[in-house]
């Protein structure tokens, strides 16, 4: 009985956690050596204000971005399309660059 339950747990467990994988994943740079240097005024960021930034870098670079937060390390920004749709698209949070 056990051997046959056993392999029916597993599967059962790769499937639970399949679609938490399936979005994508945003790691930041991978090639070089990456050195930060800054200064801050004031507060953190609000989540709030982390968005609203977010959408306005991404609308100055063309991108007409309707709605935007952090997600899954990653930048999910609903786009509005040229046809009038509006569709979700990810980007890196470091480079802005889009992530398929």
């Amino acid at each position: 009985m056990l051997r046959t339950a056993l392999p029916l747990v597993v599967v059962g467990l790769l499937a639970s956690v399949a679609p938490a994988m399936a979005g994508p994943m945003c790691f930041g740079s991978s090639s070089g050596v990456q050195v930060s240097v800054g200064a801050a005024f004031g507060g953190k960021f609000t989540e709030d204000d982390q968005n609203k930034f977010d959408q306005m870098r991404l609308n100055q670079m063309g991108i007409e971005a309707t709605r935007v937060e952090r997600w899954n390390n990653c930048i999910r920004a609903w786009v509005r399309q040229a046809d009038g749709r509006e569709t979700m698209e990810f980007y890196d949070p470091q480079s802005y660059e889009r992530v398929q």
